[in-house]
């Protein structure tokens, strides 16, 4: 569809900040807050000094043969420290593993230092001083180890260079950005605000499930008997749509990060205890009916037209507004990112002004993980669509999205490729819309 005129753009604009006015209660809600706990030592920062520690005693058991063989390990020591000689020593090898390991544990395990310069030091030396004693000494004529030593020497230093850089000062860059967001909501009003229950918060979707709109939940139950993991089910779903409740009432907070030529925006906002999570902004020129019916009503026929899909089967439904789906999403970043595959609880409601389906990962007996694809987990999120007061044939369409891929994937890597597919999901969704409106509308 063509973007939107001046006037229609004011509109679409205005029918998001209705969402926050709907938050009345800011009451402090510790189940979702409780006081954060900081560790002394992060579990990847405790595996990089591991690895320092690899270094340093690899290097030596490497030294140590090579001083056991030919003229015996006596000999050999006294000729490479005693009587040491550049060009004729690996002594000076063993000296170096242990500087960086020396000066890296010094930094990064004792004082705890959040910067690269110490790192750079140990693998600048490292690399000048091989590099030297590879041109200028004797040791290539000594066999394998006059080789293997400076290579693996040189390796080390750089791998610890790039787990420094790449695994460590990200992880816990981002983890003190949690952190601190959940210190904060523990000494002043919270981040996110517990969800305000709105007139037809339990109701039945048209052609997706039965009931009345006047019963509650334990209505429903007494229907049928329901199982401590149905139970579990709804309780889970619950949670998912007060987070989403509470996302949406910090709108204020939204932390701009792309857009698109179509208008498209995505934010992101750090949710404690559940770490960054995207949202999709996009307005669609259609009513918000027919984006409910599409994505959130009819999950399953998604794959016809959504190609960052590829499979959406409903497992359960387990009450009136609570379904379990697996659903199989397509590969990403140029094949980089594998297809991975996701169990979600979702729960459905319908109210005055806005259309929700929220949802988070579960498990479930029929779809234990497979070999054939990596299973994702996914925090709290879902699709919102809010219909537009001044004009019903608009509305505004919200993805919100937080999910671990799992795999041994670059954290940067991931953001990008998500900020990717929920542009293609936005892009397929009115390509779908403009048909149907289109067949309606000869």
């Amino acid at each position: 569809m063509s973007k939107p005129p001046g006037d229609l753009q004011v509109d679409f604009e205005r029918s998001l900040p209705t969402i926050a006015s709907l938050s009345h209660s800011q009451v402090f809600s510790p189940h979702y807050l409780p006081a954060p706990r900081r560790k002394l030592i992060s579990d990847v920062r405790r595996t990089f000094c591991l690895f320092v520690t690899f270094d340093l005693l690899f290097v030596s058991l490497l030294w140590i043969i090579e001083l056991n063989t030919n003229d015996g390990i006596e000999k050999n020591l006294k000729n490479e420290v005693i009587e040491y000689k550049f060009t004729a020593s690996f002594f000076d090898i063993f000296l170096l593993a242990f500087f960086r390991f020396f000066v890296l544990l010094l930094g990064y395990a004792l004082l705890r230092l959040r910067h690269w310069w110490v790192i750079a030091i140990t693998t600048l030396v490292s690399s000048v001083f091989l590099i030297v004693k590879v041109i200028m000494s004797e040791l290539l004529s000594k066999g394998a180890f006059g080789y293997l030593l400076p290579i693996v020497s040189f390796v080390l230093a750089w791998l610890e260079t790039w787990f420094l850089d790449f695994k460590v000062l990200t992880q816990e860059a981002e983890e003190e950005r949690w952190y601190l967001a959940a210190q904060a909501a523990a000494i002043r009003p919270p981040l996110l605000y517990p969800s305000v229950l709105s007139d037809g918060q339990f109701y039945s979707p048209p052609e997706s499930f039965a009931g009345s709109d006047n019963e509650s939940d334990d209505e429903g139950i007494g229907r049928k008997m329901l199982s401590a993991q149905e139970r579990e089910y709804i309780h889970q779903g619950k949670e998912a749509m007060d987070l989403v409740d509470q996302i949406l009432a910090q709108e204020a907070n939204w932390e701009f990060e792309k857009s698109n030529d179509a208008g498209d925006k995505v934010y992101t906002i750090e949710v404690p205890f559940h770490g960054k999570t995207f949202i999709l902004k996009a307005h669609i020129q259609c009513p918000a009916e027919l984006v409910y019916q599409e994505v959130i009503l009819q999950p399953e026929k998604m794959v016809l037209w959504n190609s960052t899909i590829t499979a959406c089967q409903i497992l359960q439904r387990v009450e009136d507004n609570t379904l379990i789906s697996y659903d199989v999403a397509a590969g990403a970043a140029g094949g980089v990112v594998s297809p991975r595959d996701f169990v979600n609880v979702r729960r459905i409601e319908r109210r005055k002004d806005r259309y929700i389906s929220s949802g988070m990962a579960t498990t479930h007996h029929c779809k234990p993980p497979l070999h054939r694809y990596i299973r994702g987990e996914n925090g709290p999120g879902g699709f919102v669509v809010l219909k537009c007061a001044r004009n019903p044939t608009v509305c505004t369409f919200l993805w919100i999205l937080n999910t671990d891929l799992k795999g041994r994937l670059p954290r940067y890597l991931i953001h990008q490729s998500l900020a990717a597919t929920m542009f293609e999901f936005v892009f397929h969704l009115r390509q779908r819309v403009n048909e149907i409106f289109c067949s309606s509308h000869p």
